[in-house]
């Protein structure tokens, strides 16, 4: 069997394999072509868990396919006329994070009452008395701490996959999670951590703070809260290596410009890309709006 290099690219900073006897690739996330000087050091660890590709190439081009159809009036001509062809399919390097978070916080509850006003006002002249309801709010402090538990977080070690692109095909079903061995990704193009420990450990607790922040807004009693003020404390943390199955399209919609990335979910088939706008329509659009308005105010000023 060939012997497999990794390499680092020069467009997004992801480590890739490659064969031994080859030069060249082009990126499976930015497109960037690489001539590859010599490999990086090796020295990784194999991840614990895998989370395998499911359905194959044929979940990937229904994806892609889905993903087109819905892909709306506004967005770039190029990526909507686009050819979905060159996908790939990789397993990307993560970290299955869980830990405990306990969120001491204080906060004001509204409650909602109403009142009966009595007010005047002109009408055809005249002077009337009428009633109206008016809603109140009753404020009470209230300071607690709540718990929140993080056990299927999963955060990038990629360079080249930022956090936040994982987390919009996310989630993953860990009811498929697997004890890694390297039966699981054999033919595969498989990508290696590309970003250290200490960033993984910093992405996941970021999550698990906007979890936290999120869960505790939907907590609170009340109709209504106002200034909400917590401090969280992390405790017991684990983290774990981790492969995510993932298609990857660099999709080249303007020579102009960096290629698109398009990534799918490779259990789910969940789809994201930021797809940039089409300026061109949204500026014809917003002439149109303003003549239609000009000429509605015309029409009023000499109906006048």
């Amino acid at each position: 069997m060939e012997a497999v290099q990794t390499f680092r690219c020069e467009g997004c900073g992801a480590a890739l394999s490659l064969r031994a006897s080859e030069r060249t690739q082009v990126c499976v996330y930015c497109a960037s072509p690489n001539v590859v000087a010599g490999a990086l050091d090796a020295t990784r660890q194999e991840p614990r868990f895998c989370i395998p590709h499911a359905q194959g190439e044929k979940l990937a081009r229904q994806a892609l396919a889905d993903w087109k159809k819905k892909l709306g009036f506004f967005s770039h001509q190029g990526v909507r006329g686009a050819r979905l062809e060159n996908f790939k399919g990789v397993y990307a390097p993560g970290v299955l994070y869980s830990a405990i978070a306990r969120a001491r916080y204080d906060v004001s509850i509204g409650e909602e009452y109403y009142v009966t006003e009595t007010y005047t006002t002109t009408e055809n002249g005249k002077t009337v008395t009428r009633t109206r309801r008016v809603k109140k709010h009753e404020w009470v402090p209230l300071s607690g701490e709540y718990e929140a538990y993080a056990t299927d977080l999963v955060v990038s070690a990629s360079s080249g996959i930022p956090n936040e692109e994982l987390e919009a095909i996310e989630p993953f079903d860990f009811r498929g999670l697997r004890r890694y061995s390297p039966g699981l990704v054999a033919g595969w193009t498989v990508e290696t951590p590309s970003r250290s420990e200490g960033d993984c450990l910093g992405l996941a607790r970021t999550e698990l703070q906007g979890v936290v922040d999120r869960r505790l807004r939907e907590f609170m009693p009340g109709d209504t809260f106002s200034d909400l003020r917590s401090t969280t404390r992390i405790e017991h943390e684990s983290a774990a290596a981790l492969l995510v199955p993932l298609w990857v399209l660099a999709l080249k919609y303007d020579e102009q410009k960096p290629a698109l990335r398009v990534l799918i979910n490779g259990q789910t088939g969940k789809t994201s890309a930021k797809v940039p706008w089409s300026w061109p329509r949204l500026i014809a659009v917003a002439v149109i709006v303003l003549v239609v308005l000009a000429f509605g105010i015309a029409a009023s000023l000499v109906q006048r």
